[in-house]
């Protein structure tokens, strides 16, 4: 089974559920159509299907647009912008399905359905003992409601059933997999019993009247496309092009579940400091092949406007790839490092604020500040939510700087000789009270190297590799933190001193 060639504009959608958090799949989905749309000049939907009221989130729908704007994932129509074929969420579009399961009535193609939940279920337990195929039974076909109320297990909210045929049609032509079978479908419901559509029906209605050329799903659809293209035969429509796209797949290689994997929740990557470009490239190697370069090399890194321009439907390998969270951080890395200074110190505002290292709208001087710290921070970290503790000693007072347990622990017997020691060598250097820089101050990173290593790598005779953790420690409270002499020029003479002071107090 297959349609005809669309004429006219390529026109493509996603249309998500929402029943909870945004799932990574919806934004995998939305970029392969999206890619598509945006090569060939046509126009890309977003469509709520809101039918399933039992699940639904009043906040689901307003994380789908956040996340998918953070990704510059940008539909042409939808639901909070509109468009020529709105309303674009389901659950507004009741009174547009009714007429076509009426229709699918008259013309014998559907069928009212009384039978109850329990008579389903013991229906279903029956045929599985016997190892049957499961399916409906057909014990309403051809029975008016007061026929259908002398047999057991009646209720009198009835579905509304497809009649699928015998000789259903089970081989479709796919753009991904080629010519495809899929099992044969039960007479599907289309109508439930509190008067909404399924998504079999809605889906089909939608496509066609919002005039969607390309249907782009995941591959555990493939086995309800027959029931599809039967609904479009019946009702008289073309069938839009069908592309099954390989299952985003764990470690174990089975499909991810927000259930099981926390980063099947879209809002996750976010929360932990993703950067969008380099989400949507990881995405896009799921299921399409890196850039090959004229020398026959492959290229990992690539931007959604060079994906744009090679995307291929026949290139895209059916088996899909396992979601490698090692490979996403090193790509985010590598996106990290190579942000403008100024970019990625913007990009670590909404993570310091949240963790209450800066306001929302910092000051210049604290900006300025900021940017002075992410350069030292931006090659060390892989997840922007790294950031924190390396960027916090910078701005808590000297007062409030709390040390590590594991930095305190790795303090060794000498720290305290360290401390005054380079106590007695920075005081001569001289620098203003937190302001590094200026005309003649000499509080520089390459100054105050030079004089720590003559006091203690020359003077106290300590090895290099373990001359400055004392100072490290003293002055961030960490283990690990950016370039010692550096965060000291920043942070600036006095504060050094008094941290350098304190910790020596202390011991």
């Amino acid at each position: 089974m297959s349609s005809k060639p669309h004429t006219g504009p390529v026109r493509l959608r996603v249309a998500p559920s929402p029943t909870g958090d945004p799932h990574v799949g919806t934004a995998y989905m939305a970029m392969f159509d999206l890619a598509y749309v945006r090569q060939q000049g046509g126009q890309f939907v977003l469509r709520i299907e809101d039918t399933d009221r039992a699940r639904f989130r009043e906040d689901s729908e307003q994380q789908l647009y956040d996340t998918l704007h953070w990704l510059d994932l940008n539909w042409d129509e939808g639901p909070d912008i509109g468009g020529p074929y709105a309303s674009y969420r389901q659950s507004e579009r009741l009174d547009t399905y009714a007429p076509y399961v009426q229709q699918l009535l008259d013309d014998g193609k559907a069928y009212h359905c009384w039978c109850s939940s329990e008579r389903l279920a013991e229906m279903r337990e029956r045929q599985q003992k016997l190892k049957q195929p499961t399916g409906y039974d057909r014990l309403c076909y051809g029975k008016t409601e007061d026929e259908r109320k002398e047999l057991p297990g009646f209720t009198d909210k009835p579905v509304v059933r497809m009649l699928v045929p015998d000789d259903v049609e089970l081989t479709f032509v796919d753009l991904i997999l080629g010519r495809t079978n899929a099992p044969k479908p039960d007479d599907q419901v289309i109508q439930k019993a509190d008067g909404f559509p399924t998504y079999h029906l809605a889906v089909v209605v939608d496509d066609h009247l919002m005039k969607i050329t390309h249907v782009v799903r995941g591959q555990e659809w493939i086995s309800s496309t027959p029931k599809h293209l039967l609904l479009y035969k019946w009702l008289g429509w073309e069938a839009p092009a069908f592309a099954h796209m390989p299952l985003l797949r764990d470690e174990k290689k089975a499909k991810i579940s927000k259930r099981k994997n926390p980063w099947a929740r879209l809002t996750w990557f976010k929360e932990q400091g993703y950067l969008p470009e380099a989400l949507v490239n990881f995405l896009a190697l799921q299921g399409h092949p890196p850039v090959i370069e004229e020398d026959g090399t492959e290229r990992e890194i690539f931007t959604f406007d060079e994906f744009v321009e090679r995307f291929d439907w026949s290139k895209i390998n059916p088996a899909g790839a396992m979601f490698n969270l090692d490979k996403l951080n090193w790509l985010n890395g590598h996106y990290i490092r190579e942000l403008e200074v100024g970019d990625f110190a913007s990009r670590l505002l909404p993570f310091l604020h949240a963790d209450g290292v800066l306001p929302a709208h910092p000051s210049l001087p604290e900006l300025g500040r900021l940017q002075n710290v992410a350069e030292l921070v931006q090659t060390r970290i892989t997840l922007l939510s790294e950031a924190t503790p390396l960027v916090k000693p910078f701005f808590v007072a000297d007062d409030d700087l709390e040390i590590s347990e594991d930095a305190r622990k790795d303090l060794k017997d000498n720290a305290k000789d360290v401390l005054a020691a380079a106590i007695e060598a920075l005081e001569p250097i001289s620098g203003s009270l937190g302001t590094p820089l200026g005309e003649g101050i000499e509080w520089i990173a390459e100054r105050i190297e030079k004089e720590l290593r003559a006091a203690i790598v020359d003077g106290l005779g300590v090895k290099p590799r373990l001359a400055f953790g004392p100072l490290r420690t003293a002055v961030s409270g960490q283990k690990i933190s950016p370039p010692l002499f550096e965060s000291m020029e920043i942070l600036g003479k006095h504060s050094t001193m008094q941290r350098l002071q304190a910790l020596h107090d202390e011991l």
